[in-house]
């Protein structure tokens, strides 16, 4: 029999909301996408921890400890499932609605590791 019980979303913010909660120190913008896609453009204050070594149970950096994480990827789905992996661990976190591509819409930056203009790939 197929349940028709549905997991509740998980929270979500803004790329605005997210810049904000970053820039007061209140959170901590984790990154999960592949070393290419991060590469190839990311926010200036974004850590790398891709999908992969957060599903195999790798930890976050020390800079996450005691502040909520802000999971953001390309679009928001990958994004979403590392926030479900978090809070499963204990770890309040909050999917960045809409990933890199909203980011970018939204004007807020985006940099290579040079600190030179990027692009959401």
């Amino acid at each position: 029999m197929l349940s028709t019980h549905q997991s509740p979303a998980p929270p979500q913010a803004t790329p605005a909301e997210a810049e904000r909660m970053v820039s007061t120190g209140r959170a901590v913008l984790v990154d999960v996408r592949e070393q290419e896609e991060y590469a190839a453009g990311r926010s200036p204050s974004a850590l790398w921890v891709p999908l992969g070594v957060l599903d195999a149970g790798g930890d976050l950096p020390p800079d996450a400890a005691g502040r909520t994480v802000l999971a953001i990827c390309r679009s928001g789905n990958r994004s979403q499932y590392a926030v479900a992996l978090l809070t499963a661990r204990g770890v309040t976190a909050v999917n960045v609605a809409g990933g890199m591509r909203a980011w970018a819409d939204a004007g807020l930056p985006v940099v290579t590791a040079h600190g030179t203009g990027g692009q959401v790939i």
